[in-house]
């Protein structure tokens, strides 16, 4: 069904101006840019300001692999900012979402055909986050939210553990406590896919969040559930909360790279932020 709505949002949704320079279809990349400008010109916009500086590009069809592992290698800081923030995620993530199911059947007895009821609040945290929080990764910075939203899920994953493992909470204290939780790394989760593309040359932003997805999913999204699923069929909250100690301790982690090697990307072109492969001097 999402694929659907994808489908029909680009009937519409203008093509990367960028992209279409590089793939040597000038005319179409002005005629886009022109009518974003009249746009917001009709909107009572000032667009009079001082423009970028000029920048020249080569078109070409494709970026071969080589240069791209080649540019990931050259930007090692930044990859290695962009692989701890997705397999943190990608752990912290899928761990827990995924088995919350199971946690609820085995620990609060809850009834298999009443779960969805608890996995729509759940899910409300998710969608509320990245609203309400989105807008400071570009007013307080990319860095300092990223750092912000990862330790804090990281910590307040650590508390809710450790209440989970003294038998404190029920099924219903339980998922307020992911509510808040997910409210801060559904955020931050979005945040990493931002930085996996904006910091690497618009050539290949869309390949690195792939190539960043597949590994940080592969690693941290295969890994955090399997080990949940086990721990939870032993039955004893103390190995759950071992496991959720470990997701903490991964999002902690990312947050401490992100702030010490992260990019300040906030406001600025993306040519600005990483340059394009095919600058033309």
């Amino acid at each position: 069904m999402l694929s659907v709505v994808i489908f029909f949002m680009r009937l519409w949704i203008p093509e990367s101006p960028r992209w279409l320079i590089t793939h040597g279809r000038a005319v179409e990349a002005e005629a886009i840019v022109q009518d974003l400008e009249q746009s917001f010109r009709r909107q009572g916009h000032d667009l009079s300001h001082p423009p970028l500086p000029d920048i020249r590009l080569r078109a070409r069809s494709h970026t071969p692999l080589p240069e791209v592992a080649r540019t990931l290698l050259k930007h090692l800081r930044r990859t290695l900012v962009a692989l701890s923030l997705m397999t943190a995620q990608a752990f912290f993530y899928n761990a827990i979402f995924f088995t919350y199911a199971l946690v609820l059947t085995e620990f609060y007895g809850v009834r298999a055909d009443h779960v969805g009821w608890y996995i729509l609040p759940f899910a409300l945290g998710n969608v509320l986050g990245p609203l309400v929080l989105g807008r400071l990764f570009d007013t307080i910075g990319r860095r300092p939210m990223l750092a912000f939203t990862y330790v804090t899920s990281g910590v307040l994953l650590a508390i809710t553990g450790y209440l989970f493992a003294q038998g404190w909470l029920s099924a219903g204290t339980q998922t307020i406590a992911w509510m808040v939780i997910f409210f801060f790394a559904s955020a931050a989760a979005s945040a990493a896919y931002l930085t996996a593309g904006e910091t690497f040359p618009l050539e290949i932003r869309a390949l690195a969040i792939a190539f960043f997805y597949a590994v940080g999913t592969g690693v941290g999204g295969v890994i955090g559930p399997w080990l949940l699923g086990i721990l939870i069929d032993t039955g004893s909250r103390l190995s759950v909360f071992g496991g959720y100690l470990l997701g903490a301790a991964l999002m902690i982690a990312a947050a401490l790279v992100a702030a010490r090697w992260g990019v300040a990307a906030e406001r600025k072109p993306l040519e600005a932020v990483a340059r394009p492969l095919s600058l033309s001097e």
